[in-house]
């Protein structure tokens, strides 16, 4: 048996379908550039300012011992807003002494400009009030980021 290897075709131009497509579609698109993906940035994390840690941290300890009234420190453990605001404090510092006159700050805005120091506004409001006071000072030392 003989095989025969010629073919006898012709050859195929080697840009036939280039040449056809272009033919079809004369003016293609541009193919647009791949948009890259990014990420939404990340909030920024907020880190809480000596003022706004010790006023948070006294409302803590008044929340875990107790709040009280006429007195620094109860036999019991609870204490006055100015005694949570030494025991979260540690020391007589910047921090205790800011926070303490936002808060009295915060007292004197919610209720009324009478009230010399901490200790006796404290003694003439009820928990909830007394409450409130402490939970807007954080806020503000929040906002104030400090």
């Amino acid at each position: 048996m003989t095989t025969r290897t010629a073919t006898g075709f012709t050859p195929v131009d080697e840009d036939l379908y280039a040449k056809a497509f272009q033919l079809l579609d004369p003016t293609p698109e541009p193919t647009p550039a791949p948009v890259p993906l990014t990420r939404p940035a990340a909030p920024p994390v907020h880190r809480p300012g000596p003022v706004e840690m010790a006023l948070t941290d006294a409302l803590a300890f008044l929340d875990t011992h107790g709040w009280a009234k006429h007195r620094l420190i109860h036999p019991e453990g609870a204490r006055c807003s100015i005694g949570a605001l030494r025991a979260a404090a540690g020391a007589r510092n910047a921090a205790y002494r800011d926070a303490g006159n936002l808060l009295l700050a915060e007292a004197r805005r919610q209720h009324g400009k009478q009230w010399e120091a901490i200790p006796a506004w404290n003694d003439h409001h009820t928990g909830a009030q007394v409450r409130g006071v402490w939970e807007a000072a954080i806020q503000r030392a929040h906002h104030l980021n400090i």
